[in-house]
């Protein structure tokens, strides 16, 4: 259904429609006080179906305004005061209706529930810093979103430990701690836990309580929010402590009032469900998204939801700005496996093939994107990024147009340098060398190996040149698009084709705790009159 829709959208335009590409809407929660639907009803639902859903058939629009962008993300940070929060009774019969009339079962939007909560925590607290999690789960569904999340927390790298004081017997809970236990990760009595939760974690998951609770803790939670709380107020002290992450509601609140009396504690992070509660906007922490992916049109329509679209495959989405960063105070402590003579290529050429295949098996966003940064007659660099199209013992070879920046610099002095950095690793490559044009027959196969459309493309771009407006560009481009229309050979422009950089110097860089990082440079030296690579280790 609306298979290859595509609708765009900035903060002030919402579409009220799912599409896998496109999606705007979001998930369910908490179901603690939900019944099953009766035989009956689900044998006379066909009608209210038809009434209920029509809507699924067409999309419709809320419009503040005609702008319209080419992209989801622009919604990333998206205003918190658009957002629609739902009142408690809302949030329960939207349950009712996913789990009735639109079949979703309890653990399906579990799973969702949990897998948001991971990716949630994952978007702000990684674990290369915040490793040791401690997970409160609370007897009902809002415990067992936190049961799902600390499995996916497992494979995503933290390391976990339970706290699941008042177990269920209930199949679905069985299983998920089964699941758990076989990840080997611990569960502990409320016994077991420290009196002060400031030293022995990084992040503590709150999932005791979800939207449909009524009345004040029982013991032994009120216990444990009494700890929390006692962790909020350590903030006071400016020591460093674990963060404090929500699920849907911190525990203690009121659904609708919030901390009503502020004796509850302050979470860091609130990861509302479906959509935020009203408590939601009594949360003044520096963190607050939005989690699942699946409310279909006709429930956006009947509560009049406004809410987020997920940026790509995402299934959580940040609500409100993100906190004020101190651009000083931003560093990562790097992971990652020594990196030391004796395991190194002797040929760099192999050492840089195996690290590239690294990059490519670890599906990194182009990994063949490099820095090329070139000093033209005038002494001043220039820096831009390339894409890698081929590599052998004789170099590395990118194409551009000759009569480029880059181009022209390179003409005036044949020497520059590449770059690779590949995050996800904690790797760079840094490679300097001799710059030649390859051959014109090289150049020739690359164009015509290209889509029609870039070959096109690179016939219209003067590149580095001034140009009025993108619409001359658009206009060149479906002036040559008719012209070849036909499918006959488009023509490679003279002054486009491929350099190739022949290294003199490679520097592999591996990041490492504490600053301390590995860096291996290979220089070239003669032995009897052979061309050979010297390793050396230089000062990070």
């Amino acid at each position: 259904m609306l298979k290859g829709i595509r609708r765009s959208m900035t903060l002030t335009c919402f579409y009220h429609f799912t599409h896998p590409n496109s999606t705007l809407l979001t998930h369910h929660h908490n179901y603690n006080s939900l019944t099953t639907p009766t035989s009956s009803t689900l044998h006379n639902n066909h009608k209210p179906l038809f009434h209920i859903f029509q809507g699924i058939l067409r999309p419709t629009i809320r419009s503040f305004s005609t702008k319209i962008t080419s992209s989801c993300k622009a919604m990333a940070n998206f205003d918190s005061d658009s957002v629609t929060y739902l009142k408690q009774q809302e949030a329960a019969e939207i349950d009712e209706t996913l789990m009735g009339p639109l079949g979703f079962s309890v653990d399906q939007l579990m799973e969702l529930a949990g897998l948001s909560v991971a990716t949630s925590i994952y978007e702000v607290y990684k674990p290369g810093e915040y490793s040791r999690v401690l997970i409160v789960c609370g007897p009902g569904n809002n415990g067992g979103d936190g049961l799902v999340a600390a499995r996916h927390l497992h494979h995503f790298g933290y390391k976990l430990l339970i706290c699941y004081p008042k177990r269920t017997p209930k199949p679905l809970y069985a299983g998920l701690v089964t699941q758990l236990e076989a990840l080997s990760i611990p569960f502990l009595s409320v016994e077991d836990l420290p009196s002060d939760f400031s030293k022995d974690y990084d992040i503590l998951v709150d999932a005791m309580f979800g939207f449909s609770f009524h009345g004040s803790p029982r013991p032994p939670f009120d216990d444990l929010i009494q700890r929390l709380v006692s962790l909020s107020n350590h903030n006071q002290t400016g020591l460093k402590r674990p963060v404090i992450v929500s699920v849907d509601i911190p525990s203690g609140w009121h659904v609708e009032e919030g901390d009503v009396n502020d004796i509850g504690f302050k979470p860091d992070m609130l990861i509302s469900l479906t959509a935020p509660k009203l408590c939601a906007k009594k949360f003044g922490g520096p963190h607050h998204f939005l989690g699942g992916r699946f409310v279909p049109p006709a429930i956006a329509e009947k509560y009049k939801l406004i809410l987020p679209p997920y940026p790509g495959t995402s299934t959580c989405v940040r609500i409100g700005k993100p906190p004020q960063i101190d651009i000083s105070a931003l560093r990562e402590n790097y992971i990652s496996p020594e990196f030391l003579e004796d395991q190194v290529e002797a040929n760099p050429f192999n050492q840089f093939r195996k690290w590239f295949d690294d990059a490519l098996a670890a599906s990194l966003k182009e990994p063949n994107a490099m820095a090329l940064s070139t000093v033209g007659k005038d002494g001043k660099p220039s820096s831009r990024i390339v894409l890698l199209k081929g590599f052998d013992n004789d170099g590395f070879v990118w194409f551009t147009n000759y009569e480029s920046q880059k181009g022209r610099a390179l003409s005036e002095n044949p020497h520059a340098s590449i770059l690779f950095y590949w995050d996800g690793l904690n790797r760079q490559v840094r490679v300097e060398g001799y710059v030649q044009k390859i051959s014109e027959e090289e150049s020739e196969q690359y164009f015509h190996s290209r889509p029609r459309g870039s070959q096109i493309g690179a016939i219209v771009s003067k590149q580095s040149s001034v140009v009025p407006g993108r619409h001359v560009l658009h206009e060149q481009y479906k002036e040559l698009e008719q012209k070849y229309a036909d499918g006959s050979v488009i023509p490679k422009p003279k002054n486009w084709g491929g350099y190739r950089l022949t290294p003199h110097l490679f520097e592999f860089w591996q990041g490492q705790k504490s600053r301390l990082h590995d860096r291996l440079q290979y220089v070239p030296h003669e032995i009897g009159g052979q061309k050979l690579w010297k390793v050396e280790r230089l000062a990070p």
